[in-house]
């Protein structure tokens, strides 16, 4: 019996280096993460895990129970032989990673394929490993995490069970009988054992792998709050220095570089000799990236820089992109192509998605230093710096906590940088995408608030088409979270409501919070007031700019008393009353 454990336990050696190659295989890391299959890849799962199965069973070694001697397995067993195997392995860990579908479905495969080789337990080990599928499908149901004793407990217990089975079904009985008296032990303790540790390899290599993906964001967010102030200032070579300075500290590659698209603007690290400031871009694949607008990975051998002893190894070359042109690229270079990983590559080219976004708002402001002498443009192109780096600093806390709440922050914050890029080159967008701009700005100062602040919508849909100046909205409810609710510890309530009333659109926005004097009231919105933790110039900008768009009547109107609230409110005219108004020349 000793001697058999040994054996069986050896097994378990290949189990380990299977478990380590499934991890790099799409659909079993969506198995390990709780992704729903499609059809295809669920199909994949069965065949793999049923062939695993099968591969369990020529693993085995067959006893006679007559001789009471081991064998190697063969493509067909006599009567009086049975195998020891690691089978129900592969079918237990197919149902506790993807549920019941396939667990039986690699049962079935593997357990008609044991019934083919014959002996005496045929139809017995046959069906209880179909058997054993379905117990780790219920499992699986019932399931959050499972440690690594549980999963160990669940093995042996399928093991056992196929013991049970082949004394109730398998004849003669005394055959049976002294088959499980001596494989019985031996099986259900490496196959208890295998279960376990499959598992727990398995899912020690994904968290490694998760673990690292955060790092890389968290890095990414670190990255991002040191550059930001550079690259909103345009693309020159100081500002290129500083951003390359700061990417070779952090990411630590052979050399980094940045160039517009002509030019090197910046060069840090080997080969700096000849990649000079000003100096023409040396390499075809630059040129290539600028012209193509894709990333690229370049080898030794594919670099071509003109300069006969360049040492710059492999290289990733990303695209910095504005306004949908590329305008230059991000190059970091290592020493070879080995040590580029995906994670690099997935790293590079959010960098680049990133310092392009900063770029658009360099852009943004500059657009805004030209049309501040014009008032209906006094606040386009604000992008609060506080704000950035507050939304920054929630997300690096949510990496670890939650990662896809940190993505989904990451994608509003990303949504509304971009509106606040294209809202400058506009004088009008619709209600739907003012609306969109401000529901991304309300996700990320839910983090904040932390089940402190509800927020209610009451839109007629019908509605959204309709036309308003960019940045009227957000500002409005920015105004009702930092002035209202924000020293409430409980119980924060925002309504945004737009509806229709006769011939006009109105828009409130309302809240719950302290409130504001009358005295203030009066002045808010008609002239610039300061107070603790503002000057009142957003208001005051908004009620110009849509009384110089709409008229007078479009003016902001405030109520609010003491600790019960405020309401700003407004009404425009829909666009097919401006349009008649228009034709008729009033």
């Amino acid at each position: 019996m000793l001697d058999l454990l040994v054996v069986m336990l050896e097994r378990v050696g290949l189990i380990i280096a299977v478990a380590f190659i499934l991890t790099r295989v799409p659909f079993f890391k969506d198995m390990v993460h709780h992704v729903k299959l499609s059809r295809k890849q669920e199909f994949i799962a069965i065949l793999f895990f049923g062939f695993f199965g099968i591969a369990g069973t020529y693993f085995g070694v067959a006893f006679n129970t007559n001789t009471l001697h081991f064998n190697s397995v063969e493509m067909e067993l006599a009567k009086e032989e049975a195998i020891a195997n690691s089978r129900v392995i592969g079918v237990v860990v197919a149902g506790l990673l993807g549920g019941y579908r396939l667990g039986i479905g690699a049962g079935l495969i593997a357990g008609i394929h044991r019934m083919t080789l014959g002996g005496f337990t045929a139809v017995s080990c046959g069906l209880s490993t179909i058997v054993a599928g379905i117990l780790a499908g219920v499992v699986y149901r019932k399931r959050k995490d499972l440690t690594p004793l549980t999963v160990f407990g669940i093995g042996a217990l399928a093991e056992a069970m196929q013991m049970s089975v082949i004394l109730l079904l398998s004849k003669p009985f005394d055959k049976a009988f002294a088959l499980v008296e001596v494989i019985g032990i031996p099986m259900i303790l490496a196959n208890g054992v295998g279960t376990a540790l499959f598992l727990l390899i398995v899912h020690n290599v994904m968290h490694e792998q998760e673990k690292v993906t955060a790092l890389q964001a968290q890095k990414t967010l670190r990255i991002a709050n040191q550059t930001l102030g550079y690259l909103r200032k345009g693309m020159s070579n100081d500002t290129a220095q500083a951003v390359c300075t700061i990417l070779y500290r952090e990411l630590e590659p052979s050399a980094v570089a940045i160039t517009n698209k002509t030019n090197i603007l910046a060069h840090i690290g080997i080969a700096s000799d000849h990649h000079q400031i000003n100096s023409p871009i040396r390499t075809e694949k630059t040129k290539e990236v600028i012209q193509r607008g894709e990333l690229i990975v370049v080898n030794d051998g594919t670099i071509h820089c003109d300069y006969a002893d360049c040492p710059l190894g492999a290289a990733v070359i990303a695209p910095l992109v504005q306004r949908g042109e590329t305008v230059g690229t991000l190059k970091l270079y290592y020493p070879s192509e080995k040590v580029i990983t995906d994670v690099t590559m997935e790293l590079i080219d959010g960098l680049s998605s990133l310092l392009s976004n900063q770029l658009e708002i360099a852009e943004t402001d500059h657009a805004y230093q030209l049309a501040k002498e014009a008032e209906i443009k006094a606040l386009q192109a604000q992008i609060n710096p506080h704000f950035l780096f507050n939304s920054m600093n929630i997300i690096v806390s949510l990496i670890r906590t939650d990662p896809d709440q940190a993505r989904k922050l990451l994608n509003s914050l990303s949504y509304f940088l971009r509106q606040n890029v294209t809202g400058t080159t506009v004088s009008k967008i619709s209600l739907k995408q003012e609306l969109s701009h401000v529901r991304a700005y309300l996700e990320i100062i839910e983090a904040r608030f932390i089940d402190r602040l509800t927020i209610l919508y009451d839109v007629d849909d019908r509605l959204l088409a309709e036309q308003i100046p960019p940045f009227t909205l957000q500002p409005l409810v920015e105004n009702a979270i930092h002035h209202g609710i924000r020293d409430m510890e409980h119980g924060c309530i925002i309504k945004i409501s737009i509806q229709s009333v006769d011939q006009e659109i109105e828009i409130r926005i309302e809240d719950n919070g302290k409130g504001i004097s009358p005295e203030r009231i009066a002045m808010i919105g008609s002239e610039k007031v300061d107070s603790e933790t503002g000057t009142g110039m957003g208001i005051y900008n908004i009620n110009r700019r849509l009384m110089m768009t709409f008229g007078d009547q479009a003016a902001l109107s405030i109520t609010s008393e003491r600790n019960e609230g405020t309401t700003l409110s407004f009404r425009i005219p829909k666009m097919e009353v401006r349009d008649r108004c228009e034709q008729s020349g009033h």
